[in-house]
């Protein structure tokens, strides 16, 4: 959603609303810690004006950044993207029918079914990448889907394709293992020392906030040029 500000009487400057794109389980996990991060950083957004884009899911942690996001900033703040054989899996639908597909727009946001994984995750990069400054990738706790995701767009960031933060919001220690994973990676010759800054840890909602706020792309990264055709 577009803002506008009147920079004179005879015309206006429209201004992009940044967009963060939260990779997250559609579990809720064991600990009602991994909910509550995920309502604080839903109330980050809301408060700083930041449109959510993500998978799609009404259930676990998906579910619940979004539906607190759009409790807070209304329909159009949310947009869910997400495969069509994993409506029945990640969306509450009919059971009697796993080809439904209705989402109350008032309580998730807008949902678009696409084809395939490939597909979601370009257009959720895309939005994030035509937002306005403040935007960036989060991943919140989540499981095989939500760490491929995050070294995703991370080796996208490494390689030039998008320059958005990339921010882990480590719940819990709860990313402890990855960020050791990196450190043992430089130290082990598999990662540039100046290439360790592209993945950055947040505490806490706030410092999620921060880090979009401040993220300064690694000098490591490399200078490659891509067809955008």
């Amino acid at each position: 959603m577009a803002t506008y500000t009147a920079a004179s009487p005879e015309r206006a400057i429209t201004t992009k609303q940044p967009v963060v794109c939260v990779f997250c389980g559609a579990s809720p996990g064991t600990s009602p810690v991994h909910l509550a991060a995920a309502r604080a950083l839903a109330h980050i957004l809301h408060q700083n004006n930041i449109n959510l884009v993500y998978g799609g899911g009404t259930v676990g942690l998906m579910g619940e950044v979004a539906r607190t996001l759009v409790s807070l900033s209304g329909p159009s703040s949310v947009h869910g993207i997400i495969p069509q054989p994993l409506v029945a899996y990640e969306q509450k639908t009919d059971p009697s029918n796993p080809n439904s597909h209705n989402i109350d727009e008032s309580i998730y946001g807008r949902t678009t079914v696409v084809k395939d994984m490939h597909t979601r995750k370009q257009m959720m990069a895309q939005e994030v990448i035509n937002g306005g400054p403040g935007g960036g990738f989060v991943a919140l706790s989540g499981g095989y889907g939500t760490l491929e995701e995050l070294m995703e767009v991370t080796t996208w960031n490494q390689l030039g394709i998008h320059d958005m933060p990339v921010i882990v919001y480590n719940v819990d220690g709860y990313w402890n293992g990855l960020i050791d994973w990196v450190k043992n990676a430089v130290t082990s010759g598999f990662i540039a020392a100046t290439n360790a800054g592209i993945l950055v840890e947040a505490l806490s909602a706030e410092e999620v906030l921060t880090c979009l706020k401040e993220y300064q792309n690694a000098p490591g990264r490399f200078n490659l040029t891509w067809d955008s055709n």
